[in-house]
């Protein structure tokens, strides 16, 4: 499997993220979750994602249950911070996206010093004693606090040794874009806002990245289902898709299914294309969509699609393609 350079780290290009192993949307088994990491790591991926708030702790549980068999430098893994799990009083209510059956729910906390206990706790979940990179999780409405609290932490973990990459994890690239301009970050993990129904990273994230050399993690290529089967009812960014996307989706696919290819592997593909991506993080269930996610990343996508893609203006003008198209 290619690799890349993150920073000191040397990773595969493509990583397992580790949400739906968290019970994302629905129960995942741990028979399941345990085939699902045997998959990905015997097919070479040895980078994994994860966070507290995958599955409430349930994520990071399944992840370091395997990897903690591992030889610790055959790998690089990645969590976030900015949440704490704890038990809420009265008992916890259903959750809208996570079917995990954890009693904790995560509390919002940016400080140096809840920074400080979110790794720990990570760490107790993980059963192992570091990780690779962190990543300050969501900080959307508390930016001065993640500058104050969060990132100081991060940076005095980063100059001790403790870990080799900080940075952010956010589903929007905008505060990405003040992050890369206030803080030294070596990478951010984006979700679904680079991909083939989302360039809006181009305008400013990507280029103050590639001036920075800040490393993309890519999350949310296929924007949580649209772009791996696109119907009525499918999910955008976690939510259901609206009419107007669905139908953007569908004529990918039909382009798509014109010149003999899938539209899993054009979404995979292109997004891998763009020289700011280090990482194409990908969620799976079980072990048949690892085995799929690897094969459409090499899947052949005739160059006839990039053209017509970019002929028909269905990406943006400054978006790169693959082989140059």
């Amino acid at each position: 499997m290619k690799r890349s350079r993150l920073g000191s780290l040397d990773v595969t290009s493509i990583g397992l993220g580790s949400a739906p192993l968290g019970g994302l949307f629905t129960p995942v088994s741990d028979a399941d979750a345990e085939a699902t990491i045997e998959r990905a790591w015997s097919a070479g991926v040895r980078f994994f994602d994860t966070a507290p708030l995958y599955g409430f702790g349930l994520g990071e549980r399944r992840l370091g249950a395997f990897l903690r068999q591992q030889k610790r430098e055959s790998y690089a893994i990645s969590t976030k911070v900015g949440r704490l799990l704890r038990v809420p009083e009265g008992g916890a209510a259903e959750d809208e996206h996570y079917k995990s059956g954890q009693r904790e729910r995560p509390v919002f906390d940016f400080s140096h010093d809840g920074v400080m206990r979110s790794v720990e706790e990570s760490l107790l979940r993980l059963g192992l004693d570091r990780v690779d990179v962190l990543l300050v999780h969501d900080p959307d409405d508390h930016y001065d606090e993640a500058v104050a609290g969060a990132f100081r932490a991060l940076q005095r973990l980063r100059s001790d040794g403790t870990v080799k990459a900080i940075g952010a994890g956010m589903n929007q690239s905008e505060m990405l874009v003040r992050f890369a301009q206030a803080v030294p970050v070596d990478c951010f993990l984006l979700a679904g806002r680079y991909t083939l129904l989302d360039q809006g990273a181009l305008d400013a994230l990507f280029p103050v990245c590639r001036e920075k050399n800040i490393c993309i993690l890519l999350g949310g290529i296929y924007n949580s289902g649209i772009l791996a089967n696109p119907q009525t009812g499918a999910k955008f960014n976690y939510q259901d898709a609206d009419a107007s996307l669905v139908a953007r989706a569908l004529e990918l696919d039909e382009l798509c299914r014109k010149h003999g290819t899938e539209l899993k592997a054009a979404a995979l593909q292109f997004c891998m294309a763009h020289p700011a991506v280090t990482v194409a993080v990908m969620g799976a269930r079980n072990a048949a969509e690892v085995a799929d996610n690897i094969a459409m990343s090499e899947a052949p996508v005739p160059a006839a699609f990039w053209q017509e893609l970019r002929a028909r203006k269905l990406v943006d003008a400054r978006a790169p393609l693959p082989g140059g198209a």
